[in-house]
């Protein structure tokens, strides 16, 4: 089994914030733990960056387009390394690799006769980029922006969306994993229990020009949506790309809500057009707010990725980010919350199990994994829960539960943590006729931070390669090759090294 997995491609009309690095880092953190589990994974990013916010963005920071998305693209693809993000792909709209491929598309919807040109007039909102419906407005304004839409009537083209309608509605019938979790997909059904009106997917150059031409008629550029979304099928070689066919075979698709749309009826309505067969699931998540505040410019509220690093550091803001959010749901982001995951949970619990474990190797064993003697009641109890959590967290990170499979991991170091109360090594160590009791305590924690630290690769990267290099481990080996105990050869060094998370006084 394999999996292409892809973000959106971001909109370049602001920086970085939050709400971009959390899907960067579940996207980072999916590719991991397929590739722990030996799979091949190709994991794409990038920027979207044609569109009326764009051109506006840019004629307020006083630039042209041009130099204003390029500034903005490599703001995103600077900001994922601080994160450990690590793509295989970065896409721009403004590649001329991909705005071909559009172009190409356009041509062979249109020969196929799913675009049509005709007189419109309605509700344009400008935040959504979009014609929107009266029965979408709230109080006569967008729900999303909180703006009143403007009427605008104008000759555009139009995508036969509607001739899909009831193919899109088996489909998703048919497969109940194509949108998750499972309240996304049911709103979407919803939404298509009403007759879907046809997508317009241009602008006139006289209104605006920044976009990819239409190749049947210059006068006009692509609509946002119909230029975005192609990035998933353009960055892997459509057509004819040695790879294309088997990648888009295990395609995935990771969003947040506000985006559920185009992504789960524009978008598979489009390949169906293409003759392309549909993406093979959609993942959603809900949105962070900050103080349980939303998120926004205006009130001064934006949380910068580059700042939550420096403050925490990357595998702190990645373990927050996927254990304070329940997949799907909104969830709440403060300093104080980091603070107190930092300092609970990975200095307290993890941190300190570590550096106690490999502190009593070091000072008791010489430094190198003891023989363990037969265990007992309480050792085959740790371990048994140890070799359980493994295939729980298997479970819950391939449903995309993160939340879940860190609470399983932590249940084990809390364990091992009562373990060492209550095995009292250092107690052991006074009387050489328990010598081999001793070495049968170490052997299990350190067989124990074994699998915690396997876990842990895909969501903290860093803090997992030194736990690995400590204790040691093979970096290459995947979730199989740990699912046994007693794989740490005795005799093997052992290394004790700085604390793995430092206790952080308080938020700057």
């Amino acid at each position: 089994m394999s999996l292409y997995l892809t973000t959106p491609i971001f909109y370049v009309n602001a920086q970085p914030h939050l709400g971009h690095a959390y899907t960067a880092v579940v996207a980072d953190t999916v590719s991991r733990f397929h590739r722990l589990l030996g799979r091949e994974v190709f994991f794409q990013t990038g920027t979207d960056e044609h569109g009326d916010k764009i051109v506006q963005a840019a004629t307020a920071a006083g630039v042209e387009v041009k130099e204003y998305v390029d500034r903005i693209s490599a703001l995103f693809r600077e900001t994922w390394p601080l994160l450990a993000v690590e793509p295989d792909n970065y896409i721009r709209t403004t590649d001329p690799g991909h705005q071909a491929v559009v172009q190409q598309i356009l041509q062979q919807v249109h020969e196929r006769g799913d675009i049509y040109f005709r007189d419109y007039s309605g509700l344009y909102c400008r935040g959504c980029e979009r014609f929107i419906t009266e029965k979408e407005l709230v109080d006569g304004k967008c729900p999303d922006h909180l703006t009143a839409p403007e009427e605008v009537a104008e000759q555009n083209y139009f995508f036969r969306m509607s001739r899909y309608q009831q193919w899109l509605i088996d489909h998703i019938k048919a497969n109940p994993d194509f949108i998750s979790p499972e309240r996304y997909r049911n709103e979407v059904l919803s939404f298509l229990s009403e007759p879907l009106e046809d997508l317009c997917i241009s602008r006139p150059v006289s209104r605006l020009s920044w976009g990819i031409p239409l190749p049947f008629d210059s006068n006009f550029v692509t609509y946002v949506w119909f230029d975005a979304l192609i990035n998933y099928i353009s960055g892997i070689g459509y057509p004819d790309g040695p790879d294309f066919t088997r990648r888009w075979a295990a395609a995935e698709h990771l969003i947040a809500k506000d985006i559920l749309k185009p992504h789960a009826i524009f978008w598979p309505t489009m390949l169906k057009a293409m003759g392309l067969p549909p993406y093979r699931r959609l993942h959603v998540h809900g949105y962070w707010n900050v103080n349980e505040t939303k998120m926004s410019k205006s009130i001064g509220n934006v949380v910068r990725p580059a700042e939550m690093v420096e403050q925490f550091g990357a595998d702190t803001i990645r373990y927050f980010l996927l254990r304070e959010m329940s997949f799907g749901l909104d969830a709440s982001y403060s300093d104080q919350a980091v603070l107190a995951r930092r300092n609970s949970d990975l200095a307290n619990d993890l941190g300190n199990l570590f550096s106690r474990s490999l502190t009593m190797v070091k000072n008791f064993c010489q430094g190198r994994v003891p023989q363990p003697g037969p265990l007992g009641p309480e050792d085959r109890e740790l371990a048994n829960a140890a070799l359980a959590m493994l295939a729980d967290y298997r479970e819950k990170m391939e449903q995309l539960a993160f939340r879940q499979a860190l609470e399983a991991v932590w249940e084990v170091i809390g364990r091992a943590n009562r373990y060492i109360v209550g095995n009292a090594p250092w107690e052991l160590a006074k009387d050489p006729a328990r010598e081999e009791r001793l070495r049968t305590v170490l052997n299990t924690l350190l067989e124990t931070l074994r699998c915690i630290a396997c876990t842990l690769k895909p969501v903290m990267p860093a803090a997992a390669a030194r736990m690995a290099a400590a204790l040691p481990l093979d970096p290459e080996a995947n979730l199989a090759d740990q699912q046994q105990w007693g794989k740490l050869p005795p005799g093997a060094p052992v290394t004790v090294g700085e604390n793995l998370f430092p206790r952080i006084k308080q938020a700057k």
